[in-house]
């Protein structure tokens, strides 16, 4: 679902689930010329908290360590960033897609 709101949004899909020993970045893709890592939480309705909540600061620390080995080892030096893509379901199907760019800004 994710990919396909991706791609239905002008991106263009590099890789999925790619691992490296920080741990796995959920779709590398391109907006435009900036690389962009993205990470996908998905939820059934109802849960006490929302996708976009469950992110906290550790897993930031190895998203960001992540792309940074990724944009290293292709001598990247262009601009990246970090989105998150919050998927909720209501009984299996699709109620929402919420896509939130820069989830990094401001942390260090």
């Amino acid at each position: 679902m994710a990919t396909k709101y991706l791609t239905k949004i002008g991106y263009r899909i590099i890789a999925r689930n790619v691992s490296c020993r920080h741990g796995e970045i959920d779709i590398i893709a391109s907006d435009g010329d900036e690389i962009v890592f993205v990470e996908v939480r998905t939820r059934s309705k109802g849960w006490m908290m929302p996708p976009e909540c469950t992110v906290g600061p550790e897993k930031m620390k190895k998203l960001k360590r992540a792309a940074r080995i990724w944009t290293e080892k292709r001598n990247y030096t262009g601009f990246w960033r970090i989105d998150l893509i919050a998927v909720t379901l209501d009984d299996d199907e699709l109620s929402s897609i919420e896509h939130i760019k820069e989830i990094t800004e401001g942390i260090e």
